[in-house]
């Protein structure tokens, strides 16, 4: 691509509507630009390292035997019925509906038409397994779109689906996706984490994440100092120390105006881990109270898991009125509400709790002294908690979910009724598993994990090219025929070569290209006299003098590295 007089323009200043630095770097660089929160047009150069990461990924996912195909984004709503996702999914999708007023939306997810795709093709075992995936546009009808290309309405996603007879083919299907994602960020060379997962929507036995480590992060992943623990919050695991002291008298305690934790605390002189809180919720209509350790958050994925519940929020005043709570001093003991414990709770001694009447609390309370309904791992971990796994502390980075791999087992099969005849001709549901990566968010983490003051710093694979010839004076008719000729050349050799042509200042240009961030910069000026071009690579500081007849050389050299 040759600059003068083709589309190609940056910008100065930070853009006002960007609160991230990979979407802050994307516009000024002209690769993308906002037509509405969370929908984003990719320009030329924008689409050009789009295309590269969704290449890196077609040829390692075709690496593994799996076959592309394109499944239609207009899809008729009736087929999320089937397994009751229209309404897990709500209010995230996109509903319209055709001239006859048949209802549709836009794809946000395809497990259901990959599932209809496989019962066209599977009717004994010997048709099993197969893996089929594509790259297409999903829609979803994000409530708070935001940092550019990480949180957005319309989205590239490369979505894969594994077909097996059984769990053991399942784990070998699952363990070549995972193989090949962790080459397809090798190749592009992100910092990530593979961390567990909650399901969520997509259901089944497994998830795990993988996750670009950065500081803009949606999620927040839970890692060890000593082992390889990694976990997003939603789902990580508690250790718990037995607490070895003597249990002491129950004792009711006046105290008056203390309703927050940090007073009580601070008004019987402990610390607000000897406390018991509690949370009282609605759960599915129905008052709930949870009660966690005081200095301890609720965990509402994992208690809604627990509880099997669609959706938890807080109690109003009519509904704790059914009970005999009184908020800031509410505690299990003869609590007439349905309880749930944190697990946590079972390893204390001797916490304060309320006493359900103002302006009390019981100190010196255990367990055996209130009945509960159920006890689970409801709350978050917190750094400085013991992994699960060792003895290490836990620690919290923030991370952009860039990938995701899912053992989906029988879910959808079961739902389609995508079953196969056995070696005894008995009728078996397919099990699937579901293997998801988002191109755009890809490109995001890369500029958040690679970038300075001058602009982005692309890994060779990415980048729109891979070279860029900076020609500094086009009235020169030696440094024009020298730097067009070795623009030709790269090119023929397939190496994407930029040719800054443009009729601008030297220093425009080198801003420009360090701004877009291309690998290797080569620099055709009045050096060229010597037989010499200056060469800089993009994320070095120092400029290289090469000769012109080693100067393909260097290139390929650098290119392999």
């Amino acid at each position: 691509m040759k600059l003068k007089g083709n589309y190609f323009f940056t910008l100065r200043e930070d853009s006002k509507d960007e609160e991230s630095i990979s979407g802050n770097l994307l516009v000024r660089a002209g690769m993308i630009k906002k037509v509405s929160a969370g929908i984003y047009m990719y320009l030329p150069l924008g689409l050009k390292v789009l295309d590269n990461i969704k290449k890196i990924i077609k040829e390692e996912m075709d690496k593994t035997g799996a076959l592309e195909l394109l499944m239609p984004s207009l899809i008729p709503s009736e087929i999320y019925d089937v397994a009751n996702r229209n309404e897990l999914l709500g209010d995230s999708m996109f509903h319209l509906n055709d001239r006859f007023q048949k209802p549709y939306v836009l794809g946000p997810t395809h497990e259901e038409l990959f599932t209809m795709a496989a019962k066209y093709k599977i009717n004994s075992y010997k048709d099993l397994p197969f893996t089929l995936y594509q790259q297409a546009d999903k829609f979803r009808d994000e409530p708070r779109p935001r940092y550019g290309l990480v949180r957005v309405r319309e989205f590239c996603m490369k979505d894969a689906y594994s077909f097996d007879k059984d769990e053991e083919g399942l784990d070998k299907s699952y363990l070549v996706m995972k193989d090949a994602y962790n080459k397809i960020f090798a190749r592009m060379h992100i910092d990530y984490k593979i961390v567990k997962a909650d399901t969520g929507v997509m259901g089944g036995s497994l998830s795990e994440e993988y996750q670009a480590v950065t500081d803009i992060g949606e999620d927040i992943l839970v890692l060890c100092d000593h082992c390889d623990y990694a976990s997003n919050i939603e789902v990580s695991k508690m250790h718990y120390n037995d607490d070895l002291s003597d249990e002491l008298k129950l004792e009711l305690v006046e105290t008056k105006d203390k309703e927050s934790i940090l007073d009580v605390a601070s008004f019987l002189n402990i610390d607000s881990k000897k406390t018991v809180k509690a949370l009282l919720m609605n759960v599915d209509n129905e008052l709930v109270v949870f009660f966690v350790r005081g200095d301890r958050e609720l965990n509402v994925i994992k208690a809604s898991k627990l509880l099997k519940a669609k959706e938890i929020t807080f109690a109003n005043d009519e509904l704790i009125s059914t009970s005999n709570a009184v908020p800031g001093f509410t505690g299990p003991i003869n609590l007439n509400a349905k309880i749930v414990i944190d697990e946590e709770i079972l390893h204390m001694k001797n916490f304060v709790v309320g006493a359900n009447k103002k302006d009390y609390h019981y100190i010196n309370c255990n367990v055996k002294d209130f009945k509960y309904d159920l006890v689970g791992d409801i709350i978050n971990v917190q750094e400085g908690d013991i992994c699960p796994i060792c003895n290490g502390k836990l620690y919290f980075k923030k991370g952009i979910e860039i990938g995701n791999i899912f053992k989906l087992g029988t879910k959808y099969s079961e739902a389609f009724n995508l079953t196969y005849l056995d070696e005894e001709n008995n009728s078996k549901p397919v099990l699937m598993g579901c293997y998801g990566m988002g191109a755009g968010r890809i490109l995001a983490s890369i500029i958040e994990q690679n970038n300075d003051e001058n602009g982005i710093i692309f890994p060779m694979e990415v980048a729109p090219f891979k070279v860029c010839i900076v020609l500094i004076d086009n009235k020169n008719a030696e440094q024009v025929k020298y730097a067009n000729e070795l623009y030709t050349n790269l090119n023929k050799m397939n190496i994407d070569t930029l040719l800054d042509d443009r009729d601008e200042r030297p220093g425009i240009k080198f801003k420009d290209m360090d701004l877009i961030g291309i690998p290797i910069r080569i620099t055709v000026g009045k050096k060229l006299n010597d037989g010499l071009v200056e060469v800089k690579l993009r994320k070095e500081s120092t400029n290289l003098d090469i000769k012109i007849d080693e100067i393909i050389d260097y290139i390929t050299d650098n290119i392999k590295k």
